[in-house]
């Protein structure tokens, strides 16, 4: 019999602007899994709590067990009913990286009760490749900020490259949620196939000079260097959140704006934590001036990476 295990997986918010589908961010609120062996006799159960309780606790729609299930089947493995202590703190569909932190649980769960004795690494890859994309999946994993890149030889398996940068200097965060979520599905149709020469060119230097401000903990190159022209612009109709709050960028100890992830959520990068009240007062203003826009403010901040234990 496999020993209890114990997981904690990061909140994330990917794309951070420019790094569309390349870079992610681990926040610091989690989804929390105790797991064991059911019982003899008994099935797959959860007892779930926190946000979105009722979603995460049902059994026959659990995207943590599904993957599971998934990855021992595919090894050719009958998958052992398992109990699991579910504590959810990821709201679902606000562009936090809920499906991710579900999807590298359902993974290392397999790993561990299917004695996989997968790596990290090999964790990463199997859940990155059920996600379609990794950069969510990396900032999970490996926490801090992430850069990962898929590539798909055309004879052999795909292959996920991520890496982690921790920056030098700690700056705080806010994410803005709106009262609806948006799925990623959704928010992928609303882009288009293809891209302009200078739109493209606008985000390769965006995304390099935020990689390297992330590096040096250069917060002053921030508000331009999170501008974007591949995905933002296009959602902003589905995430009303963004327009008003992005000309906040660079003022009030705010570094930068983004959509967090596909949306609609989106994410501010303090300057410090003595700039919290001013910078949510500035977010409030934002959202009752003009056309009322609800949001809730959570202020956190980077995250290390998935804890399994």
């Amino acid at each position: 019999m496999a020993s209890p295990i114990k997981l904690k997986l990061p909140a994330t918010s990917a794309n951070l602007g420019p790094g569309f589908d390349a870079l992610g961010l681990a926040m610091d609120f989690a989804l929390h899994i105790e797991a064991r062996e059911a019982a003899e006799g008994e099935g797959f159960s959860i007892k779930a709590s926190g946000r979105n309780a009722a979603q995460t606790g049902d059994v026959a729609d659990s995207l943590v067990l599904e993957t599971y299930k998934s990855v021992l089947t595919g090894q050719g493995i009958d998958p052992m009913p398992l109990h699991l202590d579910l504590n959810n703190e990821i709201p679902l569909g606000m562009g936090c990286g809920s499906s991710a932190a579900a999807l590298v649980a359902g993974v290392a769960l397999a790993s561990h009760f299917g004695g996989l004795g997968w790596t990290r690494e090999q964790v990463l890859t199997e859940a990155s490749l059920r996600e379609g994309h990794p950069d969510n999946v990396a900032a999970c994993v490996l926490g801090g900020l992430t850069v990962s890149s898929m590539l798909t030889p055309d004879d052999g398996p795909p292959i996920i490259d991520a890496l982690s940068i921790t920056p030098p200097v700690r700056w705080p965060l806010l994410v803005v949620m709106p009262d609806a979520s948006l799925s990623t599905k959704k928010a992928r149709a609303l882009l288009p196939e293809s891209y302009s020469k200078a739109d493209a060119i606008a985000n390769v230097q965006r995304v390099s000079m935020l990689t390297a401000a992330f590096a040096q903990g250069r917060g002053d190159l921030l508000a331009r260097a999170m501008d974007d022209r591949m995905h933002q612009p296009y959602r902003s109709a589905a995430c009303p959140l963004l327009p008003k709050l992005l000309p906040l960028a660079g003022h009030h100890g705010i570094l930068g704006v983004a959509l967090s992830g596909a949306g609609p959520s989106v994410l501010l990068i303090l300057r410090s934590v003595a700039d919290f009240e001013q910078a949510k007062n500035a977010v409030e203003e934002c959202l009752t001036s003009g056309e009322r826009l609800a949001g809730v403010v959570l202020p956190t901040e980077v995250a290390l990476g998935a804890k399994i234990s």
